[in-house]
């Protein structure tokens, strides 16, 4: 099975991009794993040890469909986030990156992935800390995937035209 991993900046369309895509390929998709991390710790104040915690956990999931949802079967794993996002959290709060982390996310373990940019209106959640900073965000984003030589596609505009231009990066006709 090939994965995809959707990655970027909080509130640019992650999940809806995810259940879309997922639904138009046939496959399943990973759920973000921090919405169930801090669920079950039943608290949002995290420090260095939970963002470690939280990358293992969604790369964990990966191999684990009993954690996947929608179909049960199809050509792609399309993934909500992957460690590269607990790897710009770490760096962004934290100031480093630990190698638990960077361990966590193997780039070429992907097929592509993709990048939303952050032209959609704020959605307010409690797991959300970056109103403000969604571009710059979304700049390390980018450079983070230049510098690790995986393939990427950046997506933006409304949600069919996200769903259309990952599906003209994979190379295949939209559903």
């Amino acid at each position: 099975m090939r994965k995809l991993a959707i990655v970027g900046a909080e509130s640019s369309g992650k999940t809806t991009l995810a259940r879309e895509l997922a639904s138009a390929l046939h496959s399943p998709w990973l759920p973000e794993y921090a919405r169930r991390y801090f669920a079950a710790k039943g608290d949002t104040h995290y420090g260095l040890d939970d963002v470690i915690a939280i990358a293992q956990g969604q790369r964990a999931g990966e191999a684990e469909p009993a954690l996947w949802q929608g179909a049960s079967q199809g050509d792609w794993l399309v993934c909500d986030t992957n460690a590269l996002v607990c790897k710009i959290w770490a760096e962004v709060r934290f100031g480093l990156c630990p190698v638990e982390i960077e361990a966590a996310w193997p780039a070429h373990d992907y097929a592509l992935h993709i990048l939303p940019t952050p032209d959609i209106a704020w959605q307010p959640d409690p797991l959300r800390e970056n109103p403000h900073d969604r571009p710059a965000l979304f700049a390390r984003y980018q450079a983070a995937l230049q510098a690790s030589g995986a393939a990427f596609c950046i997506v933006s505009g409304s949600p069919a035209q996200r769903l259309a231009q990952v599906c003209a990066a994979l190379g295949i006709r939209q559903p």
